[in-house]
């Protein structure tokens, strides 16, 4: 079985066709994937597919970079209360088969790019995304309580109600220490969709606070911004001792200067869509532990990327699509689907000098033990 550590099925290229592309990546031996959050815009979207996958597809929570806005306070008040509850509010969400109507990148009729035309051949070797970007819709408001405050007093409400929590065995948080899910990640005997808070936070555990990051692709309106999400999101989930999952575009510099002041949370996660060097990934293991996720790029035919991972540890590398971007060999330029994972596992496979199945137990064993997959 292979593991999908990064994936988009709620994303308008692949919302209509989202069932189908479960069912064709589960045919093709991927029997676990973790959704990518980005915003409340599509987050509804995300969290109801999730629901209908228990024990198959899991949820990050995070605000994503590309997304930090004037609205970001707003925005991040949202992903700090989903974390003190566990699970996103199944009363918010919107309908699937509605979600172009109000949430997304695009309305499926006739604007927004194709899954024939997605920005994979301009790929910054230094770069790791490009992952999601260009949001419309509406701005949800929520509630105006302070960021620092909003954990402290829904856990407070929270814990009185519940003895759950989307914490994982090796908890060592005292905010947490009373609770506890982890024999139910993973269980995918009951599919039936998530109708009480408590089933929420037992079926579809969040396993990492992502993707988050910076983003300096698009401009740099938001700089300042960005780095101050991100450090509130690291220090999130040092609080809820989960794993990150970090996106990062042009910003190498930066991100370093932001992990080398959140060195005291003992950070732990993964570097998404890595394309960059080795000293690269070795400087980033100087403020924590981080793997980095393979993708798509790694098959690309002049993609220097292989020539680092020849360097990096096997314990350390994971495996991705980020559908449905940046497909392989030899669906590059069109839609990517976690159905495509072994064309990824089969490159990294020989760069290193091993059997594909070898590939696949390490690697489902570096993604289990990381996100706490049971």
């Amino acid at each position: 079985m292979f593991v999908d550590t990064h994936t988009h099925f709620y994303d308008e290229w692949l919302l209509p066709d989202a069932d189908e592309a479960v069912r064709r990546a589960q045919e093709a031996g991927v029997g676990k994937m973790i959704q990518a959050d980005v915003d409340s815009r599509e987050r509804p979207a995300m969290w109801e597919i999730g629901n209908r996958y228990q024990g198959t597809i899991f949820q990050m929570l995070g605000l994503y970079p590309g997304s930090v806005t004037q609205d970001w306070r707003e925005e991040l008040d949202q992903v700090h209360r989903i974390a003190a509850m566990g699970y996103f509010d199944n009363s918010t969400f919107t309908p699937v088969d509605q979600v172009h109507d109000g949430f997304g990148r695009g309305q499926f009729l006739g604007t927004g790019p194709s899954p024939t035309n997605m920005p994979q051949n301009g790929l910054d070797p230094l770069s790791v995304g490009p992952g999601p970007g260009g949001k419309i819709g509406p701005s949800p408001k929520f509630s105006q309580t302070s960021i620092v405050s909003s954990l402290d007093q829904v856990h407070s409400t929270h814990d009185t109600h519940s003895t759950h929590s989307t914490h994982s065995t090796h908890s060592t948080h005292n905010t947490h220490s009373t609770h506890n899910t982890s024999s139910t990640h993973g269980s995918g005997s009951d599919n039936s969709a998530c109708n009480r808070p408590e089933d929420c936070v037992r079926k579809c555990p969040i396993v990492a606070i992502g993707e988050i990051g910076l983003d300096y692709h698009e401009g740099l309106e938001f700089v300042k911004e960005q780095k101050e999400v991100l450090r509130l999101q690291l220090e999130l989930a040092a609080r809820m001792d989960l794993p990150v999952n970090i996106h990062l575009r042009d910003a190498w510099e930066d991100l370093f200067g932001v992990l080398a002041d959140c060195r005291h949370l003992h950070l732990r996660g993964n570097l998404h869509c890595f394309t960059a060097s080795y000293e690269v990934f070795e400087r980033a293991n100087r403020y924590g532990e981080f793997s980095v996720g393979i993708g798509g790029v790694v098959t690309f035919k002049n993609a220097s990327l292989a020539k680092t991972l020849e360097r990096i540890p096997l314990e350390k590398i994971l495996l991705e699509t980020d559908a449905p971007y940046l497909a392989p060999v030899p669906h590059r330029g069109q839609r990517n689907e976690s159905a495509y994972l072994p064309l990824v596992a089969a490159k990294v496979a020989e760069i290193k000098g091993l059997s594909l199945a070898e590939i696949e137990s390490i690697t489902t064993q570096n993604a289990e033990k990381l996100f706490n997959l049971q």
